[in-house]
């Protein structure tokens, strides 16, 4: 097969980055098609993609677009379409936020579209910012989703199979496209060498994420603030000004880490704290959990089908500081078992996740020939 991947755009370093990197390790020959990258975005961590055959489209030479893509997203159509894919046998989208199901392939082309979620903003979830918090960008907000919603929609018709990264993301295919999808997990990276590790080695909690408003970060800066508890914030984003202007004495800010140090944050910490609203999967709690430790998460989203209720960690109701403060005293009351922890990340791990994809695609493939 000439395979050909296809990724939203490549401006940081995400769970979609991490399935992109897995789906190249199955095919590393396979070219990248791409609306644009930016490595000075990216920082170090852009290393991973430099032998990579990454194919951008005009977006690249167009600094206006590339600066304002988020406004300017009633391009996509003319993006995708620039593509030429005739080539390939099989087509794998790895589609999230920039709807590249418009790219355009031959009746014959195998075409799979790995989905982490429909565009959020197409459909009321909460995004990277709060673009509804001002009237003009509302106005110009809504206007804009009515038609992407109908394109998003008929790319989605375009597509031979769908795979979701969650029961949850499987609900919304077939809720918003009317799709049928397969759920395959994304891949983590599992720490195999914890052994016996204490749940509560550490005497801090820990957040890991982007610094986008979907995030919610700043409730668990809030919570941490009211209990006095030291908490630590791995990651970078457009919240970080305001999040950094909310935070009492008790909260460190770490900036974008290694993977050693990031490691170092898991195995010290005493839990995750995971308040993102509406996840589609969320790869952090199982990162946590394959070091042993346990989550408080947000009873939300793909989360509730990673971390096992009082086993492996506790929910909380509401993206609000009551009810997290609230979970953070009942895991102050729970034995959590760092073996339980680690079992359940290994579910997860990516040597299953290539292995899934693998005889997908391979049965798949066989039926078109």
């Amino acid at each position: 097969m000439k395979v050909a991947l296809v990724h939203d755009f490549l401006v940081e370093y995400g769970g979609a980055e991490r399935v992109l990197e897995t789906l190249h390790e199955i095919w590393p020959k396979a070219p990248v098609f791409t609306a644009f990258y930016d490595w000075k975005r990216m920082g170090s961590i852009s290393r991973r993609f430099k032998d990579w055959d990454i194919r951008p489209s005009w977006v690249q030479r167009c600094w206006l677009v590339k600066k304002f893509h988020s406004p300017l997203r009633f391009l996509s159509p003319l993006i995708w379409k620039s593509f030429d894919l005739s080539g390939f046998d099989m087509v794998i989208i790895s589609s999230g936020w920039y709807i590249p199901r418009g790219v355009v392939t031959k009746p014959e082309t195998l075409h799979i579209c790995y989905c982490h979620h429909p565009p959020r903003h197409l459909y009321g979830y909460p995004t990277t910012m709060r673009w509804k918090k001002y009237l003009p960008t509302r106005i110009y907000g809504y206007l804009i989703n009515h038609f992407l919603r109908m394109y998003d929609y008929l790319t989605a018709q375009r597509v031979g199979y769908f795979i979701a990264n969650s029961q949850e993301t499987a609900r919304r295919i077939k809720k918003f496209y009317r799709r049928d999808s397969t759920v395959i997990y994304p891949p983590v990276e599992i720490n195999l060498k914890s052994k016996v590790l204490s749940p509560k080695s550490g005497n801090y909690f820990l957040c890991a994420s982007r610094l986008a408003w979907a995030k919610r970060i700043d409730v668990a800066i809030k919570a941490a603030n009211k209990l006095k508890i030291p908490l630590k914030i791995v990651g970078t984003g457009k919240e970080e000004k305001y999040l950094c202007s909310i935070a009492g004495k008790t909260v460190e800010f770490l900036g974008q880490v290694s993977d050693e140090d990031l490691a170092k944050a898991y195995l010290n910490c005493r839990a995750l704290i995971f308040p993102a609203e509406d996840e589609d999967f969320g790869i952090v709690p199982v990162e946590a959990m394959s070091f042993g430790k346990p989550v408080i998460a947000l009873r939300q989203g793909g989360v509730v089908e990673s971390v096992v209720e009082g086993k492996t960690g506790v929910f909380f109701d509401e993206p609000t500081v009551e009810s997290l403060t609230g979970a953070i005293k009942e895991f102050n009351n729970l034995a959590v078992k760092p073996s339980d922890c680690i079992n359940q990340a290994k579910k997860f791990s990516k040597e299953r996740f290539k292995k899934e994809i693998k005889e997908f695609v391979e049965e798949k493939y066989a039926g078109t020939t």
